[in-house]
């Protein structure tokens, strides 16, 4: 049955999203992970390694920055079981991947668009402000491949000029609260609008090539307009100052010119 698209209890907080679905973030962000390291042609503790922080390691900083509720992948059963797993699959089935050769690509950002939806939530459920819950949940969401491409060597992806990546997670992320908090929108509604929200913006800017800005320098611009107006205040005040002198000095001389009557 499909369930209704908007809450019939406007104001309630969020529940928290279903186990399987933090599940499946999970094991999509650590199927990037595995990509990653067949790319790298690591071993297989690279793979497993990969894997965790790809699927986990997102979440592991989102809790660590929180100090609130517990650490997911230590309360869950499941949550490292299903990361290692794939890890391990992945390894022993490496040759099948390179049959999707845009599989990083779509796994990447769907992970992405999953993990912002439960980083977000998580923050609404313990009642973080508006801000705060978009934080979260762009740091869930990106927070796991900045932790690969560290542990790799490399300069993280999110920090360096491309198509959109991390904001496409604050803008799914601030979308899933606007939908829960503000529309009460029902969650599986939510959730499904969220991640399209993250994967619509990554793909527009893919098709239109659309960069983040870098290199952005406005020092000359305002220095620029900082001496003209110094300048402008400069000549002002000198103005004001002759138009007070000419002043005082006609005042002064019909002083004297009164005291010789």
């Amino acid at each position: 049955m499909v369930p209704e698209f908007f809450s019939s209890a406007a104001g309630n907080a969020p529940a928290s999203i279903p186990v399987w679905l933090d599940l499946t973030a999970v094991m999509v962000g650590s199927l990037t992970g595995v990509l990653v390291a067949k790319e790298r042609d690591l071993d297989l503790v690279g793979y497993l390694a990969l894997s965790v922080l790809g699927g986990l390691g997102g979440g592991l900083v989102r809790d660590t920055i929180m100090q609130v509720g517990d650490v997911y992948m230590l309360r869950s059963t499941l949550a490292i079981p299903a990361a290692v797993l794939t890890g391990v699959i992945g390894f022993l089935f490496s040759g099948s991947l390179h049959r999707f050769p845009r599989l990083l690509a779509w796994t990447d950002i769907i992970s992405v668009g999953l993990f912002v939806v439960a980083g977000t939530d998580k923050a609404l459920v313990y009642g973080l402000t508006p801000w705060a819950c978009a934080l979260m949940g762009t740091i869930t969401g990106v927070g796991g491949g900045m932790m690969r491409d560290i542990a790799l060597g490399d300069t993280p992806r999110i920090f360096l000029r491309s198509n959109l990546y991390a904001l496409c997670a604050l803008g799914g992320s601030f979308a899933y609260w606007i939908m829960t908090s503000v529309a009460h929108v029902n969650q599986p509604w939510a959730t499904i609008l969220g991640v399209l929200v993250v994967v619509g913006l990554r793909m527009w800017s893919l098709r239109f090539n659309v960069l983040s800005p870098a290199g952005v320098d406005l020092s000359p611009t305002v220095g620029k307009v900082a001496r003209e107006v110094y300048t402008c205040a400069a000549a002002r005040g000198q103005e004001d100052a002759e138009v007070y002198v000419r002043r005082y000095a006609r005042a002064k001389f019909s002083r004297e010119e009164d005291d010789k009557r």
